[in-house]
């Protein structure tokens, strides 16, 4: 697998809208990381709520990497790591500080004392996400989880890009700042939802225009080489395949800049897209 795809697509199969049941995720999730494309896949995300229900899913020398979804209050997330099976490793936790409209901070305060209590612990600190919403207070949120990265604490940013109402797509300049943001910072971030296909695309069934994760590599790319917001929106904002694939091409052994990846419901199609567009081929990744 190109390094710049290794360990794009987070295995988001219980998530909407595949909603796959956990037994069926994991039985997939195990085929996926035997499969000639394992690098493409990132760790199987579950809801915290889930994690006790692992470990009956499991052979007994099985091990298994997971990304935590925060659907718990953060303050009950100790709790439930704690008590995680050993053959579980939590490898990041990811989580809501606070809805559209509130002040993320004290969801930003509770997500990193994640980070102490880990270690008090004795496990090893996960990477922790702080899904920010894209309205009032963003810059702060964005400022103080660049400044406790820079302290040591293993916390990267997170952004919707989709759901089930219109207003859960950024448009390309909204999202094209947060990137430009994000690079003014040095700061990683992870993007969650609606990125389904690797080009800028408009769903026929809900009429809602999605972002391409292949646009987002490219337009990422741009930001860390110096592109400022204009520019990174006009990628973003593409849909011409010649305009993205090369860019993308040429960029194949590099390691991904800033942009973490995305969790998907389905590994098949970004895969799919991957190979359509010539970026990937099988007999390569052999």
């Amino acid at each position: 697998m190109p390094r710049l795809f290794a360990g794009l697509v987070d295995d988001a199969a219980v998530f909407p809208p595949g909603n796959a049941s956990l037994p069926d995720a994991v039985a997939a999730h195990r085929e996926h990381r035997a499969a000639w494309y394992a690098d493409l896949v990132g760790p199987l995300l579950v809801p915290a709520s889930a994690l006790p229900h692992l470990p009956a899913l499991l052979g007994p020398d099985e091990r298994i990497e997971v990304g935590v979804i925060g659907d718990v209050p953060i303050d009950r997330l100790p709790d439930l790591l704690a008590a995680v099976d050993p053959r579980v490793r939590p490898r990041q936790i990811e989580a809501a500080v606070a809805k559209r409209g509130e002040d993320p901070s004290p969801g930003l305060t509770a997500l990193l004392d994640l980070h102490a209590a880990a270690l008090r612990g004795g496990a090893p600190a996960p990477e922790l996400y702080a899904e920010v919403p894209l309205t009032w207070g963003l810059l702060a949120a964005l400022d103080r989880i660049a400044e406790a990265r820079a302290a040591g604490i293993p916390v990267a940013a997170k952004f919707r890009t989709g759901g089930l109402a219109a207003e859960l797509f950024p448009s390309p300049a909204e999202l094209a700042a947060v990137i430009r943001a994000c690079r003014d910072r040095a700061l990683p971030f992870k993007l969650t939802a609606g990125l389904h296909h690797a080009l800028r695309h408009t769903d026929p069934e809900t009429g809602f225009t999605h972002h391409g994760f292949v646009n987002v590599l490219v337009a990422t790319a741009a930001a860390t080489e110096g592109a400022e917001v204009a520019e990174i929106a006009e990628l973003l904002a593409s849909g011409d395949p010649l305009r993205m694939v090369e860019p993308a091409r040429v960029r194949r052994e590099q390691d991904r800049a800033l942009w973490r990846g995305f969790g998907s419901c389905s590994i098949d199609e970004p895969l799919t897209d991957l190979a359509q567009l010539g970026l990937i081929n099988h007999g390569e990744s052999k």
